[in-house]
């Protein structure tokens, strides 16, 4: 598995190594020893799964508050994604920085989200499934999110007209947002 810093710090694109022939492919989409030795030390508990039934459909920007919060390692599984982060640890050099990824079925790249970092995607085609690990049981009282179109932010997103849940669409800009993470560079 190659593993690729992004320009947050802790965010980071994982490539697994694809064994393919003419019957399909064999990868391990995960491996605790492998990503431990490289930097990667979280105990993932849990497994979500989402299908997002049209191009557009726009989810997020979520996190949750400490102690609450998550870690997230995403991956499409079906169709393309446009996969974005935001850093929204108070004090960072990076703080409300934003850098975004393609994930999708044919890459196979897998996207590590910290803590301290909101996460959202947009898809790029119909019927995108999207899996994700986590670290932290979903918290309805800690759950959170920032505008997918703060202003501030400038997030380039593949559309200016997404498909949001009612939920995403009343997200607060991030000057506005409750956030309970610190820098601890």
């Amino acid at each position: 598995m190659k593993i690729i810093d992004s320009m947050l710090p802790g965010v980071k694109l994982l490539e697994p190594t694809v064994f393919g022939d003419h019957r399909g492919f064999f990868m391990e989409s995960y491996n605790e020893e492998v990503a431990h030795a490289n930097g990667i030390p979280f105990a993932f508990i849990q497994d979500n799964h989402s299908l997002s039934a049209d191009a557009g459909v726009l989810r997020g920007m979520h996190y949750q508050l400490t102690p609450k919060a998550q870690t997230k390692l995403v991956r499409a599984t079906a169709g393309a994604i446009y996969d974005v982060v935001i850093d929204i640890r108070k004090g960072s050099p990076t703080f409300g920085q934003w850098q975004g990824f393609i994930l999708s079925a044919a890459n196979k790249r897998q996207l590590l989200v910290p803590q301290g970092f909101a996460h959202g995607f947009c898809t790029l085609v119909p019927n995108c499934e999207v899996q994700y690990k986590v670290d932290a049981l979903y918290s309805p009282e800690h759950d959170r999110g920032i505008a997918w179109n703060d202003p501030a932010l400038s997030i380039d997103w593949p559309t200016s007209t997404p498909i949001l849940s009612d939920k995403d669409a009343k997200h607060p800009v991030l000057t506005e947002a409750e956030i309970n993470f610190v820098y601890e560079g």
